[in-house]
Formats: C-alpha cells, sequence, structure tokens
C-alpha cells in the first residue's frame, strides 16, 4: 500500500470532514461521542469487523461512550487509502448508531 501525498490527503479529507490530520505524526484521528457505553461498544466491535476485513486495524481509547480513534498504515509509513476505508466505515457505523439503524 503506498503512502498518499499531501495533496491526496487533503482531498480526501474534504470527503471525510470529521476526520483531522494529525499534527503529530502521518496519520488521521476523530473523535466520536455516543449515548452510552453501549453505542460506543458496539460501534467498535462493527468496526473491528471491518479492520479484520482489510487486515489495517485502528488505534482506538475508549470511555464510557467516548471512542478517540487513530489511523494510520505502519507499514507504508504514514496515510494510506486503507485508513480512508476505515475511517468512511466508521463515518457509516456511527451514524447508523446515532440514528438506531443497521443499514
Amino acid at each position: 500500500m503506498l503512502k498518499l501525498s499531501d495533496d491526496q490527503i487533503e482531498s480526501e479529507l474534504s470527503r471525510s470532514p470529521l476526520w483531522e490530520k494529525s499534527k503529530e505524526r502521518s496519520a488521521i484521528f476523530r473523535h466520536f461521542e455516543f449515548q452510552n457505553f453501549n453505542q460506543a461498544w458496539g460501534f467498535m466491535s462493527r468496526a473491528a469487523l471491518v479492520a479484520e476485513q482489510l487486515n489495517h486495524h485502528p488505534e482506538w481509547f475508549n470511555v464510557y461512550n467516548q471512542v478517540s480513534v487513530t489511523l494510520s498504515t505502519h507499514d507504508a509509513g504514514g496515510i494510506t487509502s486503507l485508513d480512508f476505508r476505515l475511517a468512511r466505515a466508521m463515518d457509516v457505523f456511527s451514524n447508523q448508531i446515532q440514528k438506531g439503524t443497521k443499514e
């Protein structure tokens, strides 16, 4: 997997506006907030299934209803299209959970 250029990263971020580029390293991150722990855990469970399929695993931190996610492709030494594929899946899961759907 090839690392994305700065222009490619900015283009992808424009399609995923809730994600931000890290200032500390070559990664993207987002903070999710849910109504309760059950929703946060459900989100993480759904994201974990996709991460396994992609063989691309997030760095994340969970406390009660909060989940902070950092994505970077370590093998490539930075941000790749895999990071954005997983980010978009997480956005979908978050929206579904917030709306109470399983589309």
